[in-house]
């Protein structure tokens, strides 16, 4: 691949611009990637945006931060791609670290009452099904990617362990490689030259951080460990996270409430950039015993453990992805893979809604942020603010809150 050069500073302050301003998702994200890499700066070409998008699509990991990366990388090499990696994920992971250190510290000024989230919990319920919505109709086009949607649905409601998400997937995958022949051919296959560095990169770090996990028992390791696992799992982007996140650290390991991961998740959409930023929160909260100086460093950990894996897979696959996607097998698993990240959306918003109770005022809330989502050109951060604005005013009339 040929490594074009440009200057650091105007790549990192476009990347800084996009950090700050991509609200809206994974849609918005490229349409101004579209507008101020490709038309603007002419960074690289729209087809060449549209086969880097793609095969981040297709890997696990953030795909926003790996689309970033992934460009900087073909316009300065390895070096800018991570300085562009930084200048992405860092505002995102100091709001959402500062959004837990705020929660934290409402919930002991109101003796441990979420009440000022009153609207802001069951609205992410909301994003949810909106988000399992639009990724159904683009990911699931097939009789068998239906079946395997339902069927992973089915697992994750009663057998909603960490471990067995990644079993999941591969057999998905799996499955319907199977039926590679209905895929089209490609001719002019060539041998594959791979360059193991950075997988080998990528599964050195996991074996050393699950080791040292395990025989030290030190928290901040645990949970690098827990993020880069779960960033090398997820595939389908930042909604099919909820669901591992949610497992592990809610119902799994109980490092934060419910109502915690709901509210973190609901201010995570209205809070440019990533959305595995939602990650920084978890990791502040999980360390919030330590102090402040904890909560900030669960954070940083967490968004190192998130985003580090994805970007060493995606250095590592860019550089054959051209012959391997020819090979029918290959393109024939993706079906599969997203099918069952489709289906444990779908036990996401079924297991988030479990805990909370079954009023009247929480199906309102569920079903008119939907609508909002669905029929109005509402930004997601509005809604998000009007639910906050709304909450803490329920808490400073009813319950006397006073800031």
């Amino acid at each position: 691949m040929t490594i074009r050069k440009v200057k650091y500073y105007l790549y990192l302050k476009d990347v800084i611009t996009l950090s700050v301003t991509a609200f809206g998702g994974p849609q918005a994200f490229l349409a101004m990637v579209l507008d101020i890499m490709v038309r603007k700066r002419r960074y690289i070409s729209e087809e060449e945006l549209w086969e880097l998008h793609a095969l981040c699509q297709i890997l696990p990991g953030p795909t926003s931060t790996q689309t970033i990366s992934a460009i900087g990388y073909r316009v300065g090499g390895p070096n800018l791609a991570y300085l562009s990696l930084l200048v992405w994920i860092l505002p995102a992971t100091i709001l959402m670290t500062g959004a837990a250190i705020l929660v934290d510290f409402l919930q002991t000024q109101t003796a441990g009452s979420l009440n000022f989230a009153k609207f802001i919990q069951p609205m992410a319920i909301g994003f949810i099904i909106y988000a399992a919505q639009k990724t159904i109709g683009k990911m699931v086009k097939t009789t068998e990617a239906m079946v395997l949607m339902m069927l992973s649905a089915f697992v994750a409601f009663f057998y909603n362990s960490p471990y067995i998400f990644p079993f999941m997937l591969i057999a998905g995958g799996i499955t319907t490689s199977l039926k590679f022949n209905k895929q089209p051919k490609i001719e002019e296959k060539h041998g594959i030259t791979i360059e193991w560095a950075n997988f080998l990169l990528w599964g050195g770090v996991l074996i050393t951080a699950a080791a040292l996990g395990h025989f030290t028992k030190i928290l901040p390791i645990r949970l690098f460990e827990n993020f880069y696992r779960n960033g090398s799992l997820i595939f389908g982007g930042g909604q099919v996270l909820v669901p591992y996140l949610y497992t592990e650290f809610v119902e799994f390991k109980a490092y934060l409430t419910s109502e915690e991961f709901l509210t973190g998740y609901a201010i995570s959409q209205g809070v440019p950039g990533p959305t595995f930023s939602i990650s920084s929160y978890i990791g502040a909260l999980s360390m919030r015993e330590m102090g402040i100086g904890g909560a900030i460093t669960g954070g940083l950990i967490a968004a190192a453990g998130i985003f580090l894996p994805g970007t060493f897979l995606i250095f590592f696959v860019i550089r054959f992805w051209d012959e391997l996607k020819k090979y029918r097998p290959v393109r024939a698993a993706l079906e599969g893979v997203n099918a069952v990240s489709c289906g444990m959306l779908i036990a996401a918003a079924y297991i988030l809604f479990e805990p909370m109770p079954a009023n009247i005022f929480n199906i309102t809330a569920i079903i008119g942020t939907y609508l909002l989502l669905q029929f109005t050109k509402i930004p997601s951060p509005l809604i998000i603010i009007g639910g906050i604005v709304i909450g803490l005013g329920y808490q400073f009339v009813i319950n006397g809150f006073s800031i």
